[in-house]
């Protein structure tokens, strides 16, 4: 029989013996829902009806017996023989014994055909016995262990540290101006006490056509501490004051005693014809 659990809808093969005459409890395996379950009622429609009776068997038919004549005497004796033929005729009938009689071998009935269920496609059921009705509910599926969030923001935190000794140690190196200009951001005009005197300019064709543009000058530090020499940034100017060229000259040392001066040059190929005026001046300031 088909059992079919009415919260999940599951349907289950199970034979009929395992309900029982009386029903019994079941339980899904799918929703492990419990529900009574009726017994299988039969059903006469497909059932094979029996097959009629043999029909009783025929009794045998006995021949007519033969007519006896006996030897007539005379004229009296034929008369009695005419009277009493009857009489006669039936007492040796009755005298005579009957033939056997042949008997009939019964018919034989067929076997009823088995009846064959249509088979179903779902998983049979099943079906727990009265001593283990309460079976144990399945264990959980386990679970991977989740990734420890700590050790997370340990690697986070090591990160941004090194990340801040690095930006320490690059402005330890260049300073806070000179770093914002590397990085094309503008801090206001700053106050530094140096002073920046250029030479001036030469010009000249190279051999192989080109023409060389050199510029050299000197940092002097006229205060009474240690300064910090930024970047040294020169622009050529056209007739018409538009910046048609500019390059960065680094210093030689980042440090300048008081009193200190240090010298600087930088040279270019092939700058724009059209420049005409050449300005220097350190990073940061406008």
């Amino acid at each position: 029989m088909i059992l079919e659990c009415p919260e999940c809808r599951t349907r289950y093969l199970v034979p009929d013996s395992a309900i029982g005459a009386e029903g019994r409890t079941v339980r899904c395996a799918n929703c492990r829902h419990s529900w009574f379950q009726e017994p299988a009622v039969l059903d006469l429609a497909n059932t094979v009806p029996p097959m009629p009776a043999p029909p009783p068997p025929v009794p045998p038919v006995t021949a007519p017996q033969p007519e006896r004549i006996t030897p007539q005497d005379d004229f009296a004796q034929k008369t009695v023989a005419d009277d009493g033929y009857d009489e006669a005729q039936s007492a040796d009938a009755s005298s005579e014994p009957a033939p056997p009689s042949i008997p009939t071998p019964p018919i034989p009935v067929p076997p009823p055909m088995p009846v064959f269920a249509a088979p179903d496609p779902y998983p049979p059921a099943i079906i727990p016995s009265a001593d283990d009705a309460d079976m144990e509910p399945m264990q959980p599926r386990a679970r991977r262990p989740r990734r420890n969030p700590a050790r997370r923001w340990t690697v986070m935190a090591v990160i941004a540290g090194l990340l801040m000794l690095a930006a320490a140690a690059a402005i330890l190196w260049s300073g806070a101006p000179g770093l914002a200009s590397q990085l094309g951001l503008s801090l206001g005009p700053a106050e530094t006490p140096l002073r920046l005197r250029d030479n001036p300019i030469e010009r000249r064709e190279l051999e192989n056509g080109s023409e060389l543009f050199a510029v050299s000058g000197q940092v002097t530090n006229p205060s009474s501490s240690r300064q910090r020499v930024p970047d040294i940034h020169a622009k050529l100017r056209d007739a018409n004051g538009s910046v048609v060229y500019s390059w960065t000259i680094t210093p030689e040392r980042r440090t300048l005693a008081p009193g200190a001066a240090i010298d600087f040059n930088s040279a270019k190929l092939d700058v724009p014809a059209t420049s005409k005026r050449l300005e220097l001046s350190f990073a940061g300031e406008q």
